[in-house]
């Protein structure tokens, strides 16, 4: 996997202050994408277990609520490999750290339904994620006014509760 950047300070993927990681390669290749040089999977620097340990040791901040996944495509399967591995070394070092991902594949339809099930990486990978905002970016439903997402069919889910329940569970963005 490469990645584009990693930002050990970002107010604008989530809520608090975070650290983020920019994965590349996306499929989507959604019509205005803010970040489309991370549709080239060979676009960035290889991702290492040096920068697993970069991202920890930003993460280790009291004033740093938690880590975001974005890209690209952190669901793409050339990523998920490596994206499992570094979230997992994330809730093993630091567990109250909340983890968000964005992602441009549908929750219900594409990484829940009967095809991902399949699908053992994302499914592990889905277990440590908090809140994943999902959906391609479309153009025509593009909001600046809304939070945390660039257009209205993307949503803010509560990934732990929608696993435990069964069903979809959007974040009450009063309570995040």
């Amino acid at each position: 996997m490469n990645y584009a950047e990693i930002k050990p300070v970002d107010v604008a993927n989530g809520t608090g202050v975070r650290v983020s990681l920019f994965v590349s390669g996306c499929p989507h290749h959604c019509k205005g994408c803010f970040n489309e040089e991370t549709w080239d999977y060979e676009f960035g620097k290889p991702y290492t277990d040096d920068q697993t340990r970069y991202i920890i040791s930003c993460l280790d901040k009291s004033y740093i609520r938690g880590f975001t996944l974005l890209g690209g495509e952190p669901f793409a399967p050339k990523n998920q490999q490596e994206v499992l591995k570094l979230l997992g070394d994330i809730k093993q070092a630091l567990p109250n750290k909340d983890i968000w991902c964005y992602t441009g594949y549908d929750f219900d339809r594409d990484l829940k339904g009967d095809f991902a099930e399949e699908n053992k990486l994302t499914q592990a990978i889905l277990k440590l994620i908090d809140v994943l905002v999902d959906g391609p970016f479309v153009l025509s439903l593009k909001n600046p006014a809304l939070k945390f997402r660039g257009s209205s069919n993307q949503r803010i889910i509560d990934v732990k509760s929608s696993l435990k329940n069964g069903t979809t569970v959007l974040c009450d963005m009063d309570k995040i």
